[in-house]
């Protein structure tokens, strides 16, 4: 059994400005998601889906050049829009913006019967990150409700550019999440790492905090659960004009009521993306680098 790659790529990176997941960052004017789709195919992944908007499909596709992915692995679309709701909801008057990262993995429930990884199309999370998760996936197969992440160390994840928001894992002994803490306004001071409270204070968090950077595992039955849970989101907030289905809700409400458990992966890779339009020439030059080494 195969893997298979979502890769969340509707959004429109609004802090960076455009459609980022196209901006040619490699020597050669690679893309990111052009390293996550070579690391994935390295790692054993049998598909990608691609989950986007039609208003860019035509400009994507001919952008990320799925021919030449195409010899290696499989290619798949999927559509995030807004108005892709289940039977009975509709969208209220004056909503821009579709549902959040959970919704969009839903758009792709139709092509996937298979454990399948989540990532988002503008980051770049490193080759044993993508082998960590398809080493673990390849032990799911036929099991439902046992999820995992790949969590990375909180120093390989911070931009020299402004401050980043994480979420910080708790796990017990066995390395299962039992929690997950969202902290803004996360960056290095001259003491160390810290997040800022909205009232200006300063925490301090270890360099070697475990963050989530939204690199899930899921088995298929994912997907009836969080469109179950989606229906009673949309009852509760399905009128307001910016409320989003985020992946940490849905996951934190199946650990929390013992219908999953989610694994948290170690991994050594260091992530980096364009949180920022100054952070562009760190990733031109790590990506660079990478290549004089002879990664790709």
């Amino acid at each position: 059994m195969k893997p298979t790659l979502l890769v969340l790529a509707a959004g429109m990176g609004s802090r960076y400005g455009g459609l980022k997941q196209l901006d040619g960052l490699g020597p050669q004017g690679q893309i990111i998601l052009d390293y996550s789709v070579e690391d994935a195919i390295r790692a054993g992944f049998g598909k990608v889906v691609f989950v986007i908007r039609h208003s860019f499909e035509q400009e994507f596709k001919s952008r990320i050049n799925a021919d030449h992915y195409g010899h290696r692995i499989e290619v798949e679309y999927a559509f995030q829009e807004l108005d892709c709701l289940p039977a009975g909801f509709s969208v209220p008057e004056g909503r821009e913006k579709p549902w959040g990262t959970n919704h969009a993995i839903l758009m792709a429930k139709e092509l996937i019967h298979e454990p399948f990884a989540i990532i988002n199309a503008d980051d770049f999370y490193g080759r044993d990150a993508f082998q960590v998760m398809a080493d673990h996936l390849r032990t799911l197969e036929g099991v439902s409700g046992r999820y995992c992440m790949v969590g990375y160390r909180l120093e390989n994840t911070l931009s020299e550019n402004g401050t980043v928001s994480r979420g910080v894992c708790q796990t017990d002994a066995q390395g299962l999440l039992i929690g997950m803490t969202e902290r803004t306004a996360i960056a290095r001071t001259a003491d160390g790492i810290a997040y800022t409270d909205p009232d200006g204070s300063a925490h301090p968090l270890p360099a070697d905090a475990t963050v989530s950077m939204n690199l899930f595992g899921f088995t298929p039955d994912y997907f009836a659960k969080s469109e179950a849970l989606f229906v009673d989101f949309l009852r509760e907030h399905g009128q307001e004009l910016k409320s989003e289905y985020y992946i940490p809700f849905a996951v934190n409400t199946f650990i929390a009521d013992g219908t999953a458990t989610m694994q948290v992966l170690k991994t050594t890779a260091q992530w980096f993306g364009v949180t920022y339009k100054e952070d562009r020439p760190m990733v031109v030059d790590r990506l660079r680098q990478l290549h004089d080494q002879g990664v790709y």
